[in-house]
């Protein structure tokens, strides 16, 4: 394992955020659901035995070397496990888009969400800002998002269904309520790396910690891990090619032990340019085809749902009866409902069925109390939520514990 720098604080950085922003000239469009921002991830890439000898290079090295990268061109495959310890789709609940956008099977905003759990392989490339595609790889189908100049074709194989989207950079902002059907969240390792990076600060401790090689190339490994406690995240792993400075793996562990819940990697990996055939798609014959028209309203915004000082709770404190609590890594939103908290099971009318149906509703989150008063904690290996009985509700990548300080807090 070579040598390099550890321990080294964000907060000793200058600003690497504004750096990154230069270096974001090309992302993987796929319009998956808010939650999926934080939680998809890829199987670790496969690595060759042993970690490669590479020049010793200090955390603050490696942010500027990424933050530099000008690699607009790839193509490659990767694959896609998530594990948020939910039994399904149907308990991301809120996280998922609601309403107004296309239902046909090939809409990004319907199909997209499938990423969020389970096992998935998907084939990338990218030639700049105005040319992706990825596709998700199944037994006996496939589905393509593919972005080319101004167009934005989606095709499922399965159903034979298309989706197509048109737009001058001048309508961008105006359609789909300010975000394109190509905008979205990230399916990449340095697409979860950006969304990780931009957010680091002086909460934040960063360091290179050793080598290794994904996908056949040499990478270094940085190390990201919150210096607060109550955190869900206990660390993340970014590993960073010696050559183009372009995260290939991205891993991330939480706090509570076990395997990782986000681990995206590269399993193979090319840096020249994609034919342009590549980017070309024409509906196959009999296709059923759904132009959008941009009155489709995209109503979930995937950068906006990243649990805790990863943005997701950034913008929280100007949302109508939201407040944020803390900072950082242990950030909590404090959302105001105006209801009663969770229902319950109507006893008078149902006898034992009643009963049944109100230890079902019960069964699903740890019943909690405090100054604060009674409420409901549900639990991912993420995201946790506590609902108290008043009707406030209370959200981060924490723990249950810290979310019952935060709902004392204001006792």
């Amino acid at each position: 394992m070579a040598p390099n720098d550890s321990a080294q604080a964000t907060g000793e950085a200058k600003e690497p955020g504004a750096g990154r922003r230069k270096a974001a000239r090309y992302a993987v469009p796929i319009a998956v659901a808010g939650v999926a921002a934080a939680t998809i991830g890829l199987v670790p890439a496969l690595a060759a035995a042993g970690d490669p000898s590479l020049p010793k290079i200090s955390a603050q090295q490696l942010l500027e070397k990424m933050a530099a990268s000008d690699t607009q061109q790839l193509s490659g495959t990767v694959k896609v496990s998530t594990d948020l310890g939910l039994p399904g789709l149907g308990s991301l609940g809120s996280f998922m888009p609601k309403g107004g956008g296309s239902d046909t099977s090939a809409s990004p905003d319907a199909k997209l969400t499938e990423l969020a759990s389970g096992t998935h392989t998907l084939r990338v490339a990218a030639d700049g800002p105005d040319r992706q595609k990825v596709s998700i790889l199944e037994d006996a189908a496939e589905y393509s998002l593919i972005h080319n100049g101004n167009d934005v074709w989606a095709y499922d194989s399965g159903s034979n269904q298309a989706y197509h989207s048109r737009h001058s950079a001048a309508d961008a902002g105006k359609e789909h309520g300010g975000r394109t059907p190509d905008a979205g969240v990230p399916t990449t390792p340095k697409a979860l790396a950006d969304q990780f990076l931009k957010n680091v600060d002086p909460t934040t401790a960063v360091s290179v910690d050793g080598t290794v090689r994904v996908a056949g190339r040499d990478a270094y490994q940085l190390l990201i891990k919150p210096k607060q406690s109550g955190s869900t995240i206990g660390s993340v792993r970014i590993a960073v090619d010696a050559r183009t400075s372009v995260p290939l793996k991205f891993t991330l562990l939480p706090s509570a032990g076990g395997k990782a819940v986000v681990d995206a990697g590269f399993t193979k990996v090319d840096f020249s340019k994609p034919s342009a055939s590549t980017f070309t798609f024409s509906p196959p014959k009999g296709a059923k085809v759904t132009e959008d028209d941009g009155k489709q309203k995209q109503t979930f915004k995937p950068g906006e749902n990243l649990p805790g000082g990863l943005g997701g709770l950034s913008d929280a404190k100007d949302g109508k009866n939201t407040k944020v609590i803390g900072k950082g890594w242990s950030a909590i939103a404090e959302i105001q409902t105006g209801g009663k908290g969770l229902p319950k099971a109507d006893q008078g009318k149902g006898g034992q069925g009643g009963q049944d149906a109100q230890k079902f509703l019960d069964s699903l989150g740890d019943k909690v109390s405090g100054p604060f008063g009674t409420g409901t904690v549900f639990k991912t290996r993420l995201v946790n939520a506590l609902i108290t009985d008043n009707g406030t509700v209370y959200v981060g990548a924490v723990t249950k514990d810290a979310l019952v300080a935060a709902a004392n807090s204001g006792h």
